[in-house]
């Protein structure tokens, strides 16, 4: 059974930097698709990130790029999510997901497993 735990969420300052994790189970992920994806509250879930199964391909949302890195480590079948200069707008519940296709994915549609998520608060 695949088990997807992200960890690392908080309450920062805005300003200030988190990085989430995302560590699978019951998988290897090491040809898989992974992403990120959040929900605010009384909003929809959209995408954040997605990360090919090497690692090298990645596709930001705009609203994050140039403050968001997500890489992963096939080793220890984790992901991860530097979250930089976070503002209060980032508050929601971030996601991670992943699929058995190798390529970058976008929609939330085409991810087959998903975590519970974790809980980022951006406030002063």
């Amino acid at each position: 059974q695949v088990q997807l735990v992200e960890s690392g969420g908080r309450l920062v300052q805005p300003g200030g930097s988190l990085r989430l994790s995302c560590a699978a189970s019951g998988v290897t992920v090491i040809k898989h698709a992974m992403g990120w994806f959040r929900q605010a509250p009384g909003k929809e879930r959209e995408f954040v990130v997605g990360i090919g199964w090497g690692g090298a391909s990645t596709m930001y949302a705009d609203f994050v790029k140039g403050r968001f890195t997500a890489s992963r480590d096939n080793a220890k079948n984790t992901m991860y999510l530097q979250m930089n200069s976070l503002k209060p707008e980032d508050t929601a519940v971030y996601y991670c997901a992943a699929d058995v296709r190798p390529s970058l994915l976008v929609a939330e549609s085409e991810y087959s497993y998903w975590g519970q998520g974790t809980q980022v608060t951006v406030s002063s």
